[in-house]
């Protein structure tokens, strides 16, 4: 497969054949009724379902399933899988993440114990001994690690129980994503989330998308492109990649508009950045705007702070340094400028091609100001929409899995605990790696997810966990991390419900801000001895806590804990009732539909955004001669077309025309001025390791940047770290391809 025959349209053929191959399967009829089951998507924050159907969005809409949803259904309806019979741990450690993932659903308890070559069945009893031995260590040496797989109502036990446990130790996958959109949008709107709902969506008139593949990862998304489009909207896309989804897009929602007619028109303009220069541009924008006098003044002086000098930076920062650091012409962003300026409503959204920066905290800064300038916040049709990944992540962080715990959900902890919290400093994702390498963990739970391939420098990864004592991995099905992220003890998989079986009702958060309830339901699973996290947490903490001054018992009702929930969390109090009203409700005081926020003035606070400072390593950074043949690029890591974060469900990418995992997308002008050709084998050399035999396909991305699969090129590199949110620069990785 060559660039050449890549489509010229996203979605479309391919994703009607896929839809028609696990849906007509031998397993298609339990594929249909996963579907149209009354819970959230297991995918992605854009899912739908809920009380309303399984293809229904908040807004009511039908027809918004897609396929990440159908991919993610029919992995989880995989037979059980034995593999601790069929396989050593050295054969396992040999799988790639989609044979890992093919190897089915887990539906008994492993333990890997020190020494041993095979993970072998376990008892819950033993289970539970293990965890009362091993949640009793010293606070500071107890961590979580959690994803967006589970419910709020687990969510909020897991940090319960750490809290409880005096361990603030509390690491989530959003360290490693969408850290630096809370933390930036916190610092100016006093909350961290999309201002933005579906609703407010629909009345925009201006998109722009920054940092996303969203026909790959949100491709309900799309759907809302195609239609402003259609009421003659425009799309700004900012990308170093060209992605063929972001041009044009053939949504299966709308077969006879979009599928006919040979696909929809998406960006009105397509800019590519040098990555990792978004502040350059977004002051290069502010700079046009404030020259055309489509600044909003009147709204400047009555809803924010410090406005001043955000014009005076931009103002006093020269064109020559703006189109050196992005990239960008001048053209080109005075012609986003006047989009973004001459339209009535403009949503600002962004994937973590913009948080996984180095300065991520800046990059959210720099767009928020622009919103801010232009008067598109606190108003129906505009505002910041920080797009999530996994389908509840959102909801963690709402329920307090987080090192940085509001006042308000501390204080209510306090009065429920009887006792103050403690004041100590948690571990953030980056910060357990670090401790753990040290030794200064011992005991780990990791309520879904995948630490090991999530983070950068897998080798220092593997190092750190292998010094934790014990690791408990809660998950449905097997992963890199539980063949490779070993502990020095004992390892053991804990298998559970995935959402649309769980034996009673639970809530997910969408990342606008929307909190569904799940229906309750049952397992293909015939012999499985599974288990639902809020049990599996509620036991643990009752044999280590006992029954004061929390019932750990009482809290396996799900009701009770929704109770707590709401006397807990701000903007949920309306969960005690949706047990008896069945009515899903948008959390209070996110939405901004008008200039009014939660800050101590009730001002928007805008922050001054330097200019970075993108140096390019020499050959000599790597070890080489600057006589070596090859050249330095700029590599962002990237999630296939067939790719759910870590989990892999197929090999290539069509879109890109990256026929298998082990490739390098490039420019055809760096090609050939390192003498390559499309198709060569060559490797590409980070600064913890290499990849070799790494095919080069040539793709319309900008000069100087490259792309290769997350999470495999994790191994090759250390990720520098934005200071303010601890998020690492997956997205500007220097290497050497030789």
């Amino acid at each position: 497969m060559s660039a050449e025959k890549t489509p010229d349209v996203g979605g479309g053929i391919p994703v009607i054949k896929y839809w028609a191959e696990k849906t007509i399967s031998a397993d298609g009829v339990q594929v249909w009724q996963k579907l149209f089951h009354k819970s959230a998507c297991l995918s992605c924050a854009w899912g739908t379902g809920g009380q309303k159907g399984g293809f229904v969005n908040e807004d009511g809409e039908v027809l918004q399933r897609c396929a990440k949803s159908v991919e993610a259904i029919a992995s989880e309806l995989q037979a059980e899988t034995t593999f601790e019979k069929q396989y050593n741990l050295c054969q396992l450690q040999q799988l790639n993440s989609q044979a890992a993932n093919n190897l089915g659903r887990l539906s008994h308890p492993l333990i890997l114990r020190a020494g041993s070559s095979h993970y072998e069945r376990i008892s819950w009893d033993e289970v539970y001994q293990i965890a009362e031995t091993a949640f009793q260590k010293p606070p500071q040496k107890l961590a979580s690690y959690s994803s967006g797989r589970s419910s709020n109502e687990a969510a909020f036990l897991l940090q319960l129980m750490m809290r409880s446990l005096d361990s603030n130790n509390l690491a989530d996958c959003s360290d490693l994503c969408h850290a630096a959109s809370t933390v930036g949008l916190n610092q100016m709107f006093g909350s961290g989330t999309s201002t933005v709902s579906l609703e407010s969506l629909k009345q925009a008139d201006c998109i722009v998308l920054i940092g996303s593949n969203a026909p790959a990862n949100h491709p309900r998304l799309m759907n809302e492109l195609i239609k402003l489009r259609e009421r003659g909207g425009k799309v700004i896309i900012v990308n170093p990649t060209v992605e063929v989804g972001l041009v044009k897009f053939s949504s299966p929602a709308y077969p006879i508009k979009s599928l006919l007619a040979g696909g929809s028109e998406i960006s009105s303009l397509y800019l590519q950045p040098i990555p990792g220069s978004d502040v350059a541009l977004f002051v290069g924008i502010q700079k046009a705007l404030i020259a055309e006098n489509l600044i909003k003044s009147d709204f400047l002086q009555a809803h924010t702070e410090d406005w001043e000098n955000i014009i005076q930076n931009a103002q006093t920062t020269p064109w020559e340094s703006i189109t050196a650091t992005c990239g960008i012409s001048q053209a080109e962003i005075i012609a986003a400028a006047r989009i973004i300026g001459t339209s009535t409503g403009v949503v600002f959204a962004w994937a973590m091609g913009v948080t996984q920066q180095e300065n991520g905290v800046d990059n959210i800064h720099s767009i928020a100001n622009t919103a801010l300038l232009t008067g598109n916040i606190g108003k129906p049709g505009a505002g910041t929409m920080p797009i999530r990944g996994h389908s509840n992540v959102q909801g963690f962080g709402s329920m307090g899995v987080t090192i940085n715990l509001k006042k308000e959900i501390q204080q209510a902890l306090e009065k429920l605990l009887q006792r103050p919290l403690s004041r100590i400093h948690g571990y953030d994702t980056r910060a357990l790696i670090t401790a753990a390498e040290k030794g200064e963990v011992d005991t780990l739970i990791c309520l879904g997810g995948n630490l090991y391939a999530a983070n950068p420098d897998l080798n220092q990864a593997k190092r750190a966990l292998g010094k934790i004592a014990t690791i408990f991995y809660v998950a449905t099905k097997p992963n890199l991390g539980h063949f490779h992220g070993l502990a020095q003890q004992n390892t053991i998989i804990l298998p559970v419900f995935t959402r649309f079986e769980n034996p009673h009702k639970t809530t997910t958060e969408s990342g606008n801000n929307f909190v569904r309830l799940n229906d309750a339901g049952k397992t293909h699973l015939k012999t499985a001895d599974l288990i639902s996290e809020i049990e599996l947490i509620t036991q643990i903490a009752h044999r280590v806590l006992g029954d004061t001054p929390i019932d750990w018992r009482k809290l396996q009702d799900p009701k009770y804990i929704r109770e707590l929930i709401a006397k807990t969390i701000p903007g949920y109090e309306k969960i005690a009732e949706i047990d008896q009203t069945g009515e899903e409700f948008t959390i209070a005081g996110r939405i901004l539909d008008t200039p009014k926020f939660a800050t101590s003035t009730g001002k928007a606070k805008m922050f001054v955004t330097a200019l970075p400072k993108l140096n390019l390593p020499s050959k000599a950074d790597f070890g080489f001669t600057e006589s070596t043949p090859g050249i330095v690029l700029i590599l962002g890591t990237g999630r296939s077309y067939s790719q759910h974060n870590t989990v892999v469900y197929k090999d290539g990418d069509y879109y890109r025309g990256m026929p298998h995992r082990n490739c390098i997308l490039m420019n055809v002008q760096d090609m050939e001025t390192a003498g390559f050709r499309e198709h060569q084998r060559v490797t590409v050399q980070g600064d913890a390791g290499q990849l070799e035999d790494v095919e080069i396909i040539c793709g319309d991305i900008r000069p100087g940047a490259a792309m290769m699969f997350y999470p495999e090129v994790n191994v090759i590199f250390k990720a520098k770290i934005d200071q303010l949110s601890r998020t690492p620069a997956y997205k500007r990785v220097p290497v050497f391809v030789y």
